[in-house]
């Protein structure tokens, strides 16, 4: 009697009307597959491994930091900065290379990259960077996902403007990409204003179109002709106000592309023993580089020809400025050999043009 009590209560319970949300118990032997973290979760690990940086600084007694964006030293200290890797490539202020500084010591050891900078000054500050170079036979590329940039500023009090070799700049103004005044600062905290020279007045940084970076300088971000003129920058910090070198402001417009070539000759026609000098000219950006070369009659013949290279700033009115390039091809004593194409090749970054004209033997 009481066993089958208790059969019948055990059946009651089994028949229980099973809840919502409630599963059934998973045999124990059943192999469940590990779990796969969803994209989004793939996708934050990965740019966490593209932002990992392979820069140190060595501190005392042996330790390391890892480096911000930015650090402040004071000008005189010297700095140890380690980057992971067999195959190191660094970029820091081109000028410390320019002079070949002794005070810049960079070593690749096995594991690491060591650079050591000895008694800094407030001329070093600037961006220290590193990363891997990744190469196949003699052709290498950087590893976008193992590099270290900082920017560094060497404060000192005496040097509130990062020094320049020079007490006069030329700054381009170009109607279609931003234009900097590279007024830098040692101390990233010191208050810094822009100033034209003629008429002498303060101008307006509104945070929009003209704005301060302290790693860059003024920033115009849409440059005008009314920019134009010279001017120079102001920073206070603690003391006495110092004044930068100045800045003079030039406006250019002219087309992008490649070189708008022309070329000319003294003479279509030419006698024996007669001087014929023939003129490529291009008008162009102020900053920007052309490159001539030259194709004529006796070339294959190894016939001596003279060639010059020259350039200059003109002004073409309402404050623009542009550059024009000359190549000088000049042949001193003619002869039947000399007749014939005189062909210029300008090239620059965008492209190359080709001009010529002939010269013929009367």
């Amino acid at each position: 009697f009481k066993v089958k009590i208790i059969i019948n209560l055990w059946c009651v319970k089994s028949k229980r009307p099973k809840e919502p949300g409630e599963n059934k118990i998973k045999p124990v032997n059943k192999k469940v597959k590990p779990r796969t973290p969803k994209m989004k979760e793939r996708e934050s690990v990965d740019s966490s491994l593209k932002s990992q940086s392979i820069l140190t600084q060595v501190m005392d007694k042996g330790n390391f930091q890892k480096l911000a964006a930015t650090l402040s030293l004071a000008a005189g200290q010297s700095i140890e900065l380690r980057c992971k890797g067999s195959n190191v490539t660094w970029k820091y202020p081109s000028y410390l290379d320019t002079f070949k500084d002794s005070r810049l010591s960079v070593k690749q050891l096995d594991r690491y990259s060591q650079l050591i900078l000895a008694n800094s000054t407030a001329a070093d500050t600037g961006e220290y960077s590193c990363w891997l170079q990744l190469c196949n036979g003699n052709k290498c590329r950087k590893d976008e996902t193992k590099t270290g940039s900082t920017y560094i500023f060497f404060t000192d009090k005496e040097e509130l403007f990062v020094p320049t070799p020079s007490y006069f700049e030329i700054v381009y103004l170009n109607p279609d990409k931003p234009a900097v005044i590279p007024c830098r600062v040692t101390t990233p905290s010191a208050k810094v204003t822009l100033h034209r020279e003629f008429p002498a007045e303060e101008i307006e940084t509104d945070g929009t179109d003209i704005i301060y970076d302290a790693k860059k300088g003024f920033v115009f971000q849409h440059p005008t002709s009314d920019h134009k003129g010279i001017v120079y920058c102001k920073a206070e910090s603690q003391g006495a106000p110092q004044i930068s070198i100045k800045y003079h402001l030039l406006y250019v417009e002219v087309p992008k592309g490649p070189p708008s070539a022309t070329i000319a000759v003294s003479s279509s026609r030419a006698r024996f023993s007669d001087r014929v000098r023939v003129v490529c000219s291009v008008l162009g950006e102020p900053d920007v580089d052309v490159n001539f070369k030259w194709q004529y009659p006796g070339q294959e013949s190894r016939r001596p020809v003279i060639t010059q290279n020259f350039w200059r700033l003109i002004n073409r009115g309402i404050g623009h400025t542009t550059r024009i390039s000359k190549s000088v091809l000049l042949v001193e004593d003619f002869e039947d050999i000399d007749a014939g194409n005189y062909v210029c090749i300008a090239q620059n970054l965008q492209g190359e043009t080709t001009v010529a004209t002939k010269v013929e033997l009367k």
